[in-house]
C-alpha cells in the first residue's frame, strides 16, 4: 500500500507514521490486508521519520504542484491530520479558511481524480458542536459550531461524506478528543493548555490555566488517539450504515480533575506550579466545546478511551524517561 499523511512532521503525523511502520500492514478500500511499502509524510517542514519505506516531502498543502506530487495515481489512502489550529484559525480567519478549508478541499479534489477511490481518513474535531446541546452529546447531534475552526471541520465532514456517497473516495470523519500531554512547546491551539499545566510542571517551570478550575474537557491520550486513528481507517465500510462522522471516545475531566491527578503522580510542589489566570480569550472559545459526550459508534467500531487522567500523566512521564 502507499499511503500519505498530511501533517506529517507534527505530533501526531510522526506517532502515526512510527505506528503504521511498526504494523507493517493495513486493510485497504477493497477490505484486504496488505503491506505497507510506501509512506510519504507531507508538511511545511520536512519529517524526521526514518525507514526506507518513508518519503518526506515538505510543501504548502494548499499548492495544487504539491498535491499532485504527493497524491499519486497509486496512492491507496490519505490520513489527513494537517491544520490550522484553534486559536490560529480565530484570529487569522484568512489563514484558516485557507489551510483548513481551501486546502482540504483541493486534497479530497485529487482524491477524486485517482483511477481507485482511496481511504481518505480527515481529523475533526469536538469542536463542531457548540451552544445548547444534549448533555452528554450523542452521535446525531447536530452540528453547531461556534468557531470558524469548528466550522471549517464541519464542512470538510460535509466534504468527505458527500464524496464518499458519490463514489469518489471511501472517507471517515474522526471527531478527535482534545490530546494530552503533548510534548513539546505550546502552540496557538486554544486547547494547548491542556498539555502545558501537566507537562511544564513536571518540568519545573510554572504554568498558567486561562480557564476556571471547574471547566471540562473531554480528552484522549496520544497512544490511545493513534489507536483509534488506525481503527477508524481499518474499519470496513458497512458498519457506518447513515453517516462516516464518528464522535471518538475520550474522557471527561475537569481542569481541577488533571491538576489533582497531577498532583497524586508527583506531588504537591509539582501541582503547586500550575497558577489560575483567566484568559477571556481562550476561555471564550473552550466554554464552547462540549465536555460530556455518549459515543456509541466509536465503540462499537472497535475505538476505545482512557481509563483515567492519572494513567494518561503516567503515560507521559514513562515515555519522556526512555
Amino acid at each position: 500500500m502507499r499511503l500519505v499523511i498530511t501533517g506529517g512532521a507534527g505530533f501526531l503525523g510522526t506517532r502515526l507514521a512510527r505506528k503504521l511502520l511498526e504494523r507493517g500492514t493495513l486493510v485497504d478500500a477493497a477490505g484486504n490486508a496488505r503491506s505497507l511499502r510506501r509512506l510519504v509524510l507531507l508538511d511545511v517542514v520536512a519529517a524526521t521519520v526514518i525507514d526506507p519505506r518513508v518519503t518526506a516531502i515538505a510543501g504548502d498543502l494548499a499548492d495544487p504542484a504539491v498535491i499532485e506530487r504527493v497524491v499519486t495515481a497509486d496512492t491507496d489512502s490519505v490520513f489527513h491530520l494537517a491544520a490550522v489550529v484553534s486559536g490560529h484559525a480565530e484570529a487569522e480567519f484568512d489563514t484558516g479558511m485557507r489551510v483548513n478549508l481551501d486546502a482540504t478541499r483541493a486534497l479530497l479534489e485529487r482524491c477524486r481524480k485517482l483511477d481507485r477511490p482511496p481511504k481518505f481518513v480527515f481529523t475533526s474535531s469536538l469542536a463542531v458542536f457548540g451552544g445548547q446541546l444534549p448533555d452528554p452529546v450523542l452521535d446525531d447531534a447536530p452540528l453547531t459550531p461556534q468557531t470558524s475552526y469548528g466550522a471549517q471541520k464541519a464542512i470538510g465532514e460535509l466534504l468527505v461524506y458527500d464524496m464518499t456517497r458519490k463514489g469518489y473516495i471511501d472517507g471517515r470523519s474522526l471527531r478527535l478528543p482534545t490530546v494530552t500531554v503533548r510534548p513539546g512547546k505550546p502552540n496557538k491551539a486554544a486547547s494547548s493548555f491542556a498539555s502545558g499545566i501537566i507537562r511544564e510542571p513536571l518540568s519545573g517551570i510554572d504554568a498558567v490555566c486561562p480557564v476556571a478550575p471547574e471547566t471540562q474537557l473531554w480528552v484522549t491520550s496520544p497512544r490511545r488517539v493513534i489507536d483509534n486513528l488506525i481503527v477508524g481507517h481499518d474499519v470496513a465500510p458497512a458498519k457506518f450504515c447513515q453517516t462516516r462522522s464518528v464522535n471518538v471516545p475520550g474522557l471527561r475531566v475537569s481542569v481541577e480533575e488533571m491538576v489533582s491527578a497531577l498532583r497524586r503522580v508527583a506531588g504537591d510542589a509539582v501541582a503547586a506550579r500550575v497558577k489560575w489566570q483567566i484568559d477571556p480569550v481562550i476561555d471564550k472559545i473552550v466554554r464552547t466545546w462540549p465536555a460530556n459526550f455518549a459515543p456509541r459508534l466509536g465503540p462499537a467500531l472497535g475505538m476505545n478511551g482512557d481509563s483515567d487522567f492519572g494513567t494518561i500523566i503516567d503515560d507521559y512521564m514513562q515515555e519522556m524517561a526512555t
